[in-house]
């Protein structure tokens, strides 16, 4: 028989814990020890465990990032007008050069310098130690400025020259009078020359503007004349001449607006001013008959420092109004044939679309389509 007994825990008595021999005392302190070691190793584990969880949730956690996709240059599909052009070579030099001779016969004395402007009142050049002076007008001298001549537009443009000089304060008329002669007078004296109340053919040049000298054709003691050149003058501004071929006539309009390619690659504008006759030219041994065009600047300062060039003219051919057009590098070739543009949609896809071609002008390229539309936006290749 199996005999059940009964325990009662109890508190220990500090008297028998204190009765504990140096041995059994090392032995429990090892134990404890021990423990100790071991519930720190395993809270050492747990908090490892607990750390790598939350790296490992925190990495999952972050979304993941999609691959950036390229931005596409592109460029938007216009309405409006397209405008070809001829591109003809041309000549930049200034304008409207011309030789100018001394009417009066004698020894040359002095000459300005190439490249100088002589303003009205100004001297051009001096024959026996006196001067030619250039007068505003745009009536050329022919005869001598002297009491009995007849009347005439000449003698009222000298005396409108002598008011504006300060010496003739009527009102300026076509007759040759005493107030025209004293004007002469006070005008020669303020200049230097006996006063005679005349002028000589040759004294004065006219010109409607001031002038450039362009060149100087003689030397000073050079014997000078009618019919032998001087100077050669030119206007302030300069020009450019081109030909057109015969076949393009019709592009010759005055006022016609041009572009003009300049050295050093700068583009300016300008307008047909002049349109000459029919002229015969002679180039690598065939000869053409061409159309000379005169091209005057809007902005004169553009050419500044240039002396003389070559240039190219681009001459409006023909105008097509109410067109769609893309840029010229917008096109691409189709597999199956024809061109086509690369539409830009807004989720960043794109789509092939087939067009017609019609006027390339000005880098750009006329297209039509059932599937396009101003405002779309289309590929273009990156700079």
């Amino acid at each position: 028989m199996f005999r059940r007994t009964s325990e009662v825990s109890r508190a220990p008595d500090p008297h028998e814990l204190s009765a504990a021999t140096p041995a059994e005392e090392d032995g429990a302190g090892q134990r404890r020890r021990t423990r100790l070691l071991w519930i720190a190793g395993i809270a050492l584990l747990v908090g490892l465990g607990g750390g790598g969880s939350y790296l490992a949730y925190a990495s999952a956690s972050e979304p993941t990032q999609e691959p950036t996709k390229p931005k596409l240059d592109t460029a938007k599909i216009e309405e409006g007008t397209l405008t070809g052009s001829r591109t003809i070579p041309g000549v930049l030099d200034f304008a409207q050069t011309r030789d100018q001779a001394s009417e009066i016969a004698g020894t040359l004395t002095g000459t300005p310098a190439a490249g100088s402007t002589v303003d009205h009142g100004g001297v051009l050049f001096s024959v026996d130690n006196q001067g030619v002076y250039l007068f505003n007008g745009a009536l050329p001298a022919w005869r001598a400025f002297e009491t009995g001549m007849s009347d005439g537009p000449d003698v009222k443009q000298l005396e409108e020259n002598l008011s504006a000089a300060g010496h003739f304060g009527y009102t300026p008329d076509e007759e040759f009078d005493w107030n025209t002669k004293n004007a002469i007078a006070l005008w020669q004296e303020s200049t230097g020359q006996a006063e005679t109340g005349r002028i000589d053919l040759g004294r004065v040049v006219f010109s409607a503007s001031s002038v450039r000298i362009a060149d100087v054709l003689a030397s000073v003691g050079d014997r000078v004349g009618p019919g032998i050149p001087v100077v050669k003058l030119s206007a302030l501004q300069q020009a450019v001449t081109a030909d057109l071929k015969l076949g393009d006539q019709k592009l010759a309009v005055l006022d016609t607006p041009v572009e003009i390619q300049l050295p050093g690659g700068t583009t300016t504008t300008g307008k047909i001013t002049g349109i000459g006759q029919p002229t015969e030219r002679e180039s690598n041994g065939s000869k053409s008959v061409v159309i000379p065009i005169t091209v005057t600047l809007d902005t004169p300062e553009d050419a500044q420092g240039i002396q003389k060039a070559n240039v190219t003219v681009d001459v409006p051919s023909e105008t097509r109004e109410g067109v769609l057009s893309v840029p010229l590098e917008a096109l691409i070739a189709l597999p199956d044939g024809g061109f086509g543009v690369e539409t830009a949609h807004a989720d960043g896809t794109t789509s092939k679309v087939p067009v017609t071609t019609g006027l390339f002008a000005g880098g750009r390229v006329e297209v039509s389509g059932e599937k396009i539309k101003a405002g779309m936006e289309v590929v273009v290749p990156g700079s």
